[in-house]
């Protein structure tokens, strides 16, 4: 912990030290930029923002680039891009993550999620409501015939994160240390966000039971009436640490799940050669309510990444403006 608050404050203070971006002006020598479009909806309208304000507003190239959690980290630690990660839940990177800062690899930008998130085991609301007694993932586990597979109805399912996501490594590990097959349930991968948003769309049309990994956030949360499992023990993180969050755990233990912060991680370069543009990303940051009725609207109007951007630059000006100087701010609303 203490090395990402060291890291986090050695990149404020390099930017809070550099005269000639004080009032805003646009960066000619920003050049090259790739920013991560991550494969979840609130990274992928987060990269299109930064985007257009970092073209429109700061005079970067913006390249954006299909992302991932665990390839995506691993690629921008070896410098080999991408140079900016617009959402990264740091949770099972901390350490990782921690080291790379420490060595100059890479730095903590905004806590983009300024109240964190929620990541766990959901179940439909409506099913918590017909089953009160069922607080707890190791209540839910004792109760197959209420999540039916959708390959075998007659055992359980727990939806699995999308490949490539970090949140894969915690969510095997806790099937694993509550036994979750013995107990009669299977470990069920969608491959995709959008399969596992549609696995609780289907279950919320049908009234079925689901139960599984998701986080907030979204869109799906806001649309549908979900409710968060509650832990069996508390949160130990020295097992988080050296198992919960660890690939092919042999051990794993019965653990709760962190709480969530949610970082922009930024390549050193990018302050180098753009303070403007690193202040930027080391200032911008929106609460939870406001993604998700943006994501909703994205939803609703089958939009793209790049059309919540616009919609949200059009529409939020009173928050964005603030992220930027007054004159950045100018270029992005004429460009709109």
């Amino acid at each position: 912990m203490m090395k990402r608050f060291l890291g986090l404050a050695a990149f404020v203070a390099l930017l809070g030290g550099v005269d000639s971006v004080a009032n805003g002006a646009a960066d000619t020598a920003c050049g090259h930029v790739s920013v991560a479009s991550m494969n979840w909806a609130s990274a992928e309208v987060m990269a299109a923002i930064d985007r257009i304000i970092l073209e429109k507003g700061f005079g970067c190239e913006v390249e954006l680039v299909p992302g991932d959690t665990m390839p995506t980290f691993a690629s921008m630690t070896r410098a080999s891009g991408p140079d900016v990660v617009p959402e990264m839940f740091v949770n099972q990177f901390r350490g990782a993550i921690d080291e790379a800062v420490a060595e100059g690899r890479v730095s903590y930008g905004a806590r983009v999620l300024k109240d964190g998130s929620e990541e766990g085991f959901w179940i439909p609301q409506y099913v918590a409501d017909r089953h009160p007694e069922i607080r707890t993932l190791g209540d839910a586990l004792e109760r197959p015939d209420l999540f039916p597979s959708p390959v075998d109805p007659s055992r359980g399912a727990v939806y699995t994160c999308p490949p490539g996501w970090g949140c894969q490594i915690m969510v095997d590990n806790f099937f694993r240390a509550y036994d979750g097959e013995s107990a009669g349930f299977d470990l069920v991968e969608t491959g995709s966000a959008a399969g596992l948003d549609g696995s609780i769309a289907k279950a919320f049309a049908d009234q079925t039971g689901w139960l599984g990994y998701y986080w907030s956030p979204t869109a799906i949360i806001g649309r549908y009436p979900m409710k968060k499992l509650e832990w069996d023990v508390p949160f130990d993180a020295a097992e988080w640490t050296r198992c919960t969050t660890q690939p092919d755990c042999p051990d794993p233990k019965r653990n709760a799940w962190t709480p969530t912060e949610v970082y922009t991680l930024v390549a050193p370069r990018i302050a180098a050669k753009s303070p403007a543009a690193a202040r930027y990303l080391g200032t911008r940051a929106w609460s939870n309510a406001t993604v998700n009725r943006l994501l909703v609207w994205k939803e609703e109007n089958g939009a793209s990444g790049e059309d919540a951007a616009r919609h949200f630059l059009q529409t939020q000006g009173d928050l964005w403006r603030g992220w930027v100087p007054a004159d950045v701010a100018q270029r992005v609303e004429a460009a709109l």
